[in-house]
C-alpha cells in the first residue's frame, strides 16, 4: 500500500474497520480485546508509535534511552489503541464524511479531515494527521473532537517525568494501561 494516497489509505482502512465493528457491533461491545486486536491488525501498520511518542514527549525526548523509549512507545500504543477504539465503536453506527484534506502530499505532510455527523448532535471531527515516509503514509496523531490524541497526553508526561523521572512515566503508563485492563475485566 505504499502507493496509496493519504486520503485514499484512511478511506480504505476506515471503510474496512467499521464494516467489521457493525457487522459483530455485539460482540466487540461486550469483547473491547475483539477490537483491539483488530485495530492492532487492520489500522495499527499505518501509525507511526515512535514519532507520536516523541511528540507526547516534547522538549523531553532527548532525555530518554533506547531502552525507555521502547518502553514508553509500547506502553504508549496500548493506551492509544485503548482510546481510538473506544472511539471506533462508538461511532460505529455513523458514517464519516470526508471534509478537504490540509497539507501537501507533495510535502508529505497532511491531515485528512473527517466528521461524524450525530442525528440531533454536533458533528464529531475526527483528524488524521499523516506523514510520508519510506514505508508509505504514516499517522502520527489523530484528533478526536479537536483534541489530539497524542498532545493531549504531552502535560501529563511532562508532569510524572518532572516528579519521578522517565522511569516514573513508564511506571505510570503501566500502571494506567493495567487499571484499564482490570476494568474491562470488571465489565465481563
Amino acid at each position: 500500500m505504499a502507493a496509496t494516497g493519504p486520503e485514499q489509505l484512511i478511506r480504505q482502512t476506515t471503510k474496512s474497520v467499521m464494516a467489521e465493528i457493525r457487522d459483530n457491533l455485539d460482540t466487540y461491545k461486550s469483547d473491547p480485546q475483539k477490537v483491539y486486536q483488530l485495530v492492532d491488525e487492520q489500522v495499527l501498520p499505518y501509525f507511526d508509535f515512535a514519532a507520536m511518542a516523541d511528540l507526547a514527549l516534547g522538549k523531553y525526548k532527548d532525555r530518554v534511552s533506547s531502552e525507555q523509549k521502547s518502553a514508553i512507545v509500547a506502553e504508549f500504543r496500548m493506551l492509544l489503541v485503548r482510546t481510538y477504539s473506544s472511539a471506533l465503536v462508538e461511532y460505529s453506527e455513523l458514517e464519516p464524511v470526508y471534509l478537504p484534506m490540509d497539507g501537501s502530499e507533495a510535502d508529505g505532510l497532511v491531515t485528512v479531515k473527517t466528521q461524524y455527523d450525530q442525528p440531533g448532535g454536533f458533528p464529531v471531527p475526527m483528524d488524521y494527521s499523516l506523514r510520508l515516509d519510506d514505508d508509505g503514509w504514516k499517522v502520527f496523531d489523530v484528533s478526536v473532537d479537536e483534541i489530539s490524541l497524542v498532545t493531549n497526553y504531552r502535560s501529563s508526561f511532562a508532569r510524572a517525568i518532572k516528579r519521578d523521572g522517565v522511569d516514573g512515566l513508564i511506571r505510570t503508563l503501566q500502571a494506567r494501561n493495567q487499571d484499564l485492563e482490570d476494568e474491562i475485566s470488571r465489565e465481563k
